[in-house]
């Protein structure tokens, strides 16, 4: 047996010994779904689920355990996120709170011109106790002073 096919029998078989250590993640958790229910829609009066709409380059909070029939200790969200009226192309990222930084990740990519598009996710939540405000949502949108509306729309939690 040749040297190289010697080496590559080698990494085969210690990728086979990491592959049957799988990472572990928190839970199990029990998913409940709820009637769909609006949690958050910038296009309402100014507070903390109202509007303005969403800056480019910036993150807001908006709380969510205790609406809508997710109850305190909710670990995650399911939620149909729509972004609105952009003023350019972009993408919407949503996030537990206490992360701090925004994940390299987008939860809807929209274009200029598009009045509305949505898309589904599933979204863990900071601990309502320390971070009240316990979803961020960081907004990015092409071209200085970008903007763009955003709603939320919760389907189900994780306890």
């Amino acid at each position: 047996m040749n040297k190289s096919r010697l080496a590559f029998s080698g990494l085969v078989a210690g990728a086979l010994v990491l592959a049957s250590f799988p990472s572990q993640a928190a839970g199990p958790f029990q998913f409940h779904s709820i009637t769909p229910c609006r949690l958050a829609d910038t296009r309402d009066p100014a507070g903390p689920s109202g509007g303005p709409k969403l800056n480019s380059g910036a993150s807001r909070t908006f709380p969510v355990q205790t609406l809508c029939g997710v109850p305190d200790g909710a670990k995650a969200v399911t939620v149909n996120v729509t972004a609105v009226a952009p003023t350019n192309s972009g993408f919407l990222t949503l996030y537990p709170s206490d992360l701090g930084a925004a994940p390299l990740v987008s939860s809807v990519n929209f274009a200029l011109g598009e009045s509305a598009v949505g898309n589904g996710a599933i979204v863990p939540l900071a601990p309502s106790i320390t971070f009240p405000l316990d979803l961020s949502v960081f907004a990015f949108v092409n071209g200085a002073g970008g903007q763009v509306h955003m709603v939320l729309d919760v389907t189900g939690y994780f306890m």
